[in-house]
């Protein structure tokens, strides 16, 4: 008799990898719709994975796509927990720079106002 594959929850592999701070934020992830196992929308956060799988996550401002290599048994250090995925998505950042106040000591009215406005969408 072979055994059974082993598999983990959805929702505590995204804990153990560190993608969510605990299991009921990973179970609203996953219950929102944001997480796709092989292509397939999850439908719920008991959902199992196994190593070779391949995970969609929407987070804010990029969609990560990884391949499960391992199963954590808890959520440990960030190192160890980077050892749980391989990211197969490149890595690029579309959000604009944060406009700094190039003076000295902090902005008076008129620089903190064009500050202001610099931070408006649409406005350049």
């Amino acid at each position: 008799m072979t055994a059974p594959a082993v598999k983990l929850r959805l929702d505590k592999w995204l804990v153990h990898a560190r993608f969510c701070k605990t299991r009921s934020v990973a179970a609203a992830l996953v219950g929102a719709g944001h997480v796709r196992v092989n292509g397939d929308r999850a439908q719920k956060p008991a959902q199992t994975v196994a190593p070779g799988d391949i995970l969609t996550l929407a987070q804010p401002r990029v969609v990560r796509v990884l391949r499960v290599e391992a199963l954590g048994l808890r959520r440990g250090p960030a190192s160890e927990a980077r050892t749980l995925y391989t990211e197969l998505s490149e890595k690029r950042d579309d959000s604009p720079p944060n406009p700094r106040f190039e003076g000295k000591g902090r902005p008076g009215k008129r620089e903190r106002r064009a500050l202001d406005l610099s931070r408006l969408p649409g406005t350049d």
